[in-house]
């Protein structure tokens, strides 16, 4: 029985130390997507562009994999998340994941946005109809509304799908929120632009 007990501390010992460097892992490339979001915001806000440039600059955006492009505010729940190309699990480690395929503001189409829960998307439940999303990027900044939220199998795809010419922010992410391995659900978040 004594040597069952040290097995079972043993192996409990060797999950708490994997999940430990998992977190610290994805803290610090987190922290970097974020620097260098941050980096790539400055150095395109001091050059001076005039509107039109800066509206084919966001027609034409077409990042590469995995590259850090902007950062996602969330003002209600006071959070500032890196934006990164790609939802593969490496580039979700990073941050927040902008799906490859869909559009990127201005484009006129469907913008998904998808983050882990127990990372990025940790108070994302918190989130209301009316409370708003800023997306900014090196051509701009710009302002979605939540309108709209459900939950959804996590095999449902009918959610990415194209809303064009029409533009439409969605957020996902997996769903419960409390839900300790693979959550069975998605809850999806469905925003608007806010004219200025």
């Amino acid at each position: 029985m004594k040597k069952l007990a040290i097995l079972f501390m043993l192996v409990g010992i060797s999950l708490l130390a994997v999940g430990g460097y998992q977190f610290i892992k994805t803290q610090a490339s987190e922290k970097e997507a974020m620097t260098d979001a941050k980096q790539l915001l400055e150095t395109s806000r001091t050059e001076k562009t005039s509107d039109a440039e800066r509206l084919k600059a966001a027609e034409e955006f077409l990042p590469d994999m995995g590259e850090a492009v902007g950062i996602l505010e969330i003002p209600s729940l006071e959070a500032e998340l890196p934006i990164v190309e790609g939802t593969d699990p490496d580039d979700l480690e990073k941050g927040v994941g902008h799906y490859k395929g869909s559009a990127y503001p201005k484009q006129n189409d469907q913008i998904v946005l998808s983050g882990h829960r127990d990372t990025v998307f940790r108070k994302l439940g918190d989130v209301k109809i009316g409370d708003r999303f800023v997306v900014k990027l090196p051509h701009g900044d710009y302002e979605y509304e939540m309108v709209d939220s459900k939950i959804v199998d996590a095999d449902d795809t009918s959610i990415i799908k194209s809303t064009a010419p029409d533009e439409e922010l969605v957020i996902t992410t997996c769903y419960p929120f409390s839900y300790v391995g693979n959550a069975p659900d998605r809850y999806i978040i469905y925003a608007q632009p806010v004219t200025p």
